[in-house]
């Protein structure tokens, strides 16, 4: 009987927990697909999340200067002032270096700027490359830009740059600027068309130069068509006594007019004493020769500087050739001095410069010189330099010398006709 029960029991428990699986399949199905979709909706945030990772933190740049002169230079004073005034826009702390020669100084000043933590390093004159070159091979993780050199596009070095600006665009304008005083000393009988000779006092024959001062000559023969020039040379960037030598010379050549690439106020000043207008570079010299100069080209560094700066900063790559233009605000001019220059000059500057900003004008088109009395349409120019000095590169398209677009240094090294190089 007892066994009976116990099977009875045991029965009526499994139909029991039978009756309890069956009122729970319910509670089951009660989580029905359409109530699961917000979780796939939720599918593409999903696939968002790296866009939801915290970016990377900005790199601190601390920038180091080396300059081969100090503020007595209007070269270095210039880059000096491009370098405070990027530095202090975007907050960043630098150091500088001062008097630095074109040798082993400039290596030794880059390694002691590396051992003060400085992971930008900036270098201003030409002859700083080689040693500039040298430590950016040595210190991988610092970033080397330099001004006005030819190695970075060829070199290989990944943290290696080289930077310019179209300058010749702003020499051609200060040109224009002196050719409008020649037209008006015409004008008024002070000259004839055929004295109308300018001279300039160059540093050193380099290509630099070259283009420098035959860009301002074909500004000079924009406007006014008579117009000749002679050049000498200083063969230094920086030497007050040589430039006002250089200066005293060319009056005394009967030159009426001067300019300049060169560093002090030697010339400027000689020519103030001799009232001879001037054409000055790298800032102005209206309060030390105000009834001579008459305008002034230079690059703006600051722009530059804070493209480097700013792409250290982003972790982004600096270009191994970088060239500033009118448009990013890398050539300018300084204030027209309207007591010196001719009626209706700045009227034409800005004439001038919109041509040129549009590329309706180029400097060196071919049509505006000629080359042992020949138009030029062809020069094998050398671009790609590592120290050779062999002509490999077609400049001349278009019909004009492409300057500085396939490398940033400038490597126009053509005598035209019309300029004489009186130390020759």
């Amino acid at each position: 009987m007892k066994k009976i029960f116990a099977l009875l029991l045991a029965l009526a428990m499994v139909f029991a927990l039978a009756a309890c699986g069956q009122q729970a399949a319910p509670a089951q199905e009660a989580a029905p697909a359409e109530e699961a979709a917000p979780a796939e909706e939720a599918a593409p945030a999903e696939e968002a999340a790296p866009a939801e990772e915290p970016a990377a933190e900005a790199v601190t740049v601390k920038a180091g200067f080396i300059f081969l002169h100090d503020e007595n230079s209007t070269y270095d004073l210039n880059f000096i002032n491009a370098a405070k005034e990027a530095c202090e826009k975007l907050g960043v702390e630098y150091l500088m270096k001062t008097g630095i020669p074109e040798g082993q100084e400039c290596y030794d000043a880059a390694a002691e700027l590396v051992d003060e933590g400085c992971n930008f390093i900036f270098a201003d004159s030409f002859g700083h490359e080689p040693f500039l070159l040298q430590a950016a091979k040595d210190f991988p993780e610092v970033q080397f830009c330099h001004a006005t050199g030819t190695q970075a596009h060829t070199a290989g070095v990944a943290n290696y740059h080289n930077g310019f600006a179209s300058i010749y665009e702003g020499r051609f304008l200060g040109g224009v600027a002196a050719g409008l005083k020649l037209n008006e000393m015409i004008e008024s009988g002070a000259i004839t068309e055929d004295q109308a000779k300018v001279g300039y006092i160059g540093a050193y024959p380099y290509a630099e130069v070259k283009s420098g001062y035959t860009s301002f000559f074909l500004g000079v023969r924009y406007v006014c068509p008579s117009a000749t020039m002679e050049v000498t040379f200083t063969n230094s960037w920086y030497d007050p006594t040589l430039e006002k030598e250089a200066a005293t010379k060319l009056i005394a050549r009967n030159c009426v007019l001067i300019s300049e690439h060169a560093d002090s106020m030697g010339a400027p000043t000689e020519c103030e004493s001799n009232s001879i207008p001037f054409v000055f570079y790298n800032g102005s010299a209206a309060d030390a020769c105000p009834s001579t100069y008459i305008v002034a080209s230079r690059i703006d560094w600051a722009p530059y500087m804070e493209f480097c700066m700013n792409a250290i900063m982003n972790g982004e790559e600096i270009p191994a050739d970088w060239t500033g233009t009118l448009a990013t605000g890398s050539v300018k001019l300084t204030e027209l001095n309207e007591a010196v220059a001719a009626a209706g000059t700045a009227e034409k500057l800005a004439e001038i410069e919109a041509l040129l900003a549009s590329g309706e004008l180029h400097v060196f088109d071919t049509s505006f010189f000629t080359v042992n009395g020949a138009a030029l349409d062809s020069y094998l120019a050398d671009v790609d330099d590592m120290g050779d000095f062999a002509p490999e590169t077609e400049v001349i398209a278009d019909g004009y010398f492409h300057e500085s677009e396939y490398r940033s240094a400038p490597y126009f090294d053509i005598d035209i006709d019309g300029i004489t190089n009186i130390d020759a």
